[in-house]
C-alpha cells in the first residue's frame, strides 16, 4: 500500500500498518520526515526546527507513536509552567499533593501574576469546563463568546484564557469554536495529573523520526523522501495509483492520502474535488500561520527551559541550549532561544527585520539581561498555513478518514478525529486511517489509545 506523505499522519499510519505485516510504501517530497515537524540545518552547523512542537501528558495516541517510532527517549516532560508578565515579574505552576482536579490549585493560588479576584473568576471558568466539557455549546459558539458569557472579565481573558488557547490551538479566541477550547482546559488541566505537563523534543526533529524509517523497511517497506507526488489517480471510483514528479504512476492495492487538505484538492482529480462534497467541502475550511523566531546571543539569558509571556508579541520562549544541545554547535553561541508566535496573522505581512525588532524588544523587557547581550544572528521562519483553523462548525467539512473512492483513505489533523489541529489530532487520524484499512481487510485490531483515565474527583466535579 501507498502511503502519501511523511508528516505525523503518514508516519502513524504506515508504521502502525507494517506492524500488522502491510507492505508500505511512503513517499514524502521533502528530504526530512516529520512534515511540518521537521528542521534543518544552517550553513554554521545549527540546527533549526521550523517550530517548536510539544507534546502534553494527555496526549496518549503521540506518546503511543513516539514508543513505536523508538523515540520515546528523546521527549524530555517538564512538570512545571514558567510564566512571565510585561514587567518580567516570574510565577510558577507545578503539581501538589492534591488529586486532579486540584493539584494545581496550590501552586495557582500563589502565582503573582493575577489578582484575588482574578484567580477567583477563573476558578469560576474552569468549573464551568468541567461542567460542560461532555456537552459543548449548540449551537457552537466562539471561545471568546463562551467566555463572556461565563463571566471572564477581560485581564482574566487576555492573560490566562488566551495565552493558554492560541498556543494550544493556533486561533484566536474569537475565532475557535468554543468546544476545542473547553477540550484543552479539560484534559490538560483538569481530568488528570499529568495531563498538563509538557514534553519537548531533546533531540532536532528532523533525528526525532529516523526509527519511523526503519520500522517500515524492517518489515519489508521503503521509505522515499524527495519523492514528489503529483496526483492521485482514480478509475471509477476506485484510487488507480499514484503519479510522482517524473511522470512515473505507482500503483497499489489502497492508499492514505496524508497531506494538507489544501494538498489534496490539487493531488485529486479536478472534477472529483469539485463535485463530492467530502472533498468540495474542505474549500470552507481557514488556516492559520505560526512563526517562529531564531536569536543565537553572547551570553546566557535565562535559565528556565521555556517562559510563557503575558501581553506581548512573543508567546513562548524556549532554551533550546538547555532544550536541545546538538542544536547549537560548540562555541558558536552562549544560548540559543527560540521564540514562538501562534495564530501570527499581524506578522506575515512584517520583514523580517521587523519581526526581529518586536521579538527583541519583547526579550529586552522581560528578560533583564538582553539588554545589554550581543545578537549574534536571528532568523525567521514564518508558517503562513500551518494549522486548519479550529472556526466554530469546523467539525462539518472535516471528512473521515474513509473517502469517497473507494480504497482511498484520508489522514491528517485536518480529519474527523475529535481534536483540533494538534499533533495528537495528527496521529490519531494516521491511527484511523489504518484502522478502517484494517477493517476493510476484515480485522478487528484497534490502534487509539484511550485518553488518561478521569481522577474521582475530576468526574464528580463535572457532574456538581
Amino acid at each position: 500500500m501507498i502511503v502519501v506523505g511523511g508528516g505525523l499522519a503518514g508516519l502513524s499510519s504506515g508504521v502502525a500498518l507494517a506492524e500488522h505485516g502491510y507492505r508500505v510504501l511512503l513517499l514524502e517530497r521533502r528530504p526530512h520526515l516529520g512534515g511540518r515537524a521537521t528542521s534543518y540545518d544552517l550553513p554554521h552547523g545549527e540546527h533549526v526546527d521550523n517550530c517548536q512542537h510539544v507534546t502534553l501528558g494527555c496526549c496518549t495516541n503521540l506518546e503511543d507513536f513516539y514508543r513505536r517510532a523508538g523515540a520515546e527517549g528523546k521527549i524530555r516532560f517538564y512538570d512545571r509552567l514558567y510564566f512571565a508578565d510585561r514587567q518580567g515579574r516570574r510565577g510558577t505552576i507545578a503539581p501538589s499533593f492534591l488529586p486532579a482536579p486540584l493539584h494545581l490549585a496550590p501552586s495557582f493560588a500563589a502565582l503573582p501574576l493575577f489578582t484575588a479576584s482574578e484567580k477567583s473568576a477563573i476558578a469560576r471558568g474552569m468549573r464551568a469546563v468541567a461542567r460542560e466539557q461532555a456537552a459543548p455549546p449548540s449551537p457552537p459558539m466562539t471561545m471568546l463568546e463562551w467566555l463572556r458569557s461565563r463571566g471572564q472579565p477581560p485581564r482574566v481573558i487576555e492573560n490566562f484564557w488566551r495565552v493558554v488557547l492560541v498556543s494550544a490551538l493556533d486561533e484566536e479566541l474569537g475565532r475557535t469554536d468554543a468546544a476545542y477550547g473547553i477540550q484543552v482546559f479539560w484534559k490538560a488541566f483538569l481530568a488528570a495529573r499529568r495531563g498538563f505537563e509538557v514534553g519537548i523534543p531533546s533531540v532536532p526533529l528532523a533525528e526525532l523520526y529516523d526509527g519511523c524509517r526503519a520500522a517500515v523497511e524492517r518489515r519489508g517497506g521503503e521509505v522515499r523522501s524527495r519523492a514528489a507526488v503529483r496526483a492521485i489517480e482514480v478509475s471509477g471510483g476506485v484510487f488507480a495509483g499514484v503519479r510522482l514528479d517524473d511522470g512515473s504512476t505507482l500503483r497499489a492495492d489502497s492508499c492514505i492520502a496524508a497531506v494538507p487538505h489544501t494538498e489534496l484538492l490539487e493531488l485529486l482529480p479536478a472534477g472529483l474535488a469539485a463535485s463530492e462534497p467530502a472533498f468540495a467541502n474542505l474549500k470552507k475550511l481557514g488556516v492559520a500561520p505560526i512563526t517562529g523566531v531564531h536569536f543565537w546571543f553572547d551570553c546566557v539569558l535565562m535559565s528556565e527551559p521555556f517562559l510563557t509571556l503575558f501581553e506581548r508579541t512573543t508567546q513562548w520562549i524556549f532554551n533550546k541550549t538547555l532544550l536541545c544541545p546538538k542544536a547549537v554547535p560548540p562555541g558558536s553561541a552562549e544560548q540559543y532561544l527560540q521564540l514562538v508566535i501562534s495564530a501570527s496573522y499581524d506578522l506575515v505581512p512584517k520583514s523580517r527585520q521587523e519581526i526581529i525588532d518586536l521579538c527583541l524588544a519583547d526579550l529586552r523587557e522581560v528578560l533583564p539581561a538582553a539588554r545589554d547581550a550581543k545578537l549574534l544572528k536571528a532568523t525567521v521562519i514564518k508558517e503562513t498555513a500551518a494549522t486548519f483553523s479550529p472556526a466554530p462548525g469546523c467539525d462539518l467539512w472535516r471528512p473521515p478518514q474513509v473517502s469517497p473512492v473507494r480504497n482511498l483513505f484520508l489522514a491528517g489533523d485536518w480529519t474527523r478525529t475529535g481534536w483540533p489541529a494538534t499533533m495528537e489530532g495528527a496521529v490519531r487520524s494516521g491511527y484511523l486511517a489504518a484502522e478502517a484499512i484494517l477493517a476493510a481487510d476484515g480485522s478487528t485490531a484497534r490502534l487509539i489509545k484511550p485518553d488518561l483515565p478521569v481522577a474521582p474527583l475530576a468526574r464528580l466535579m463535572a457532574r456538581i
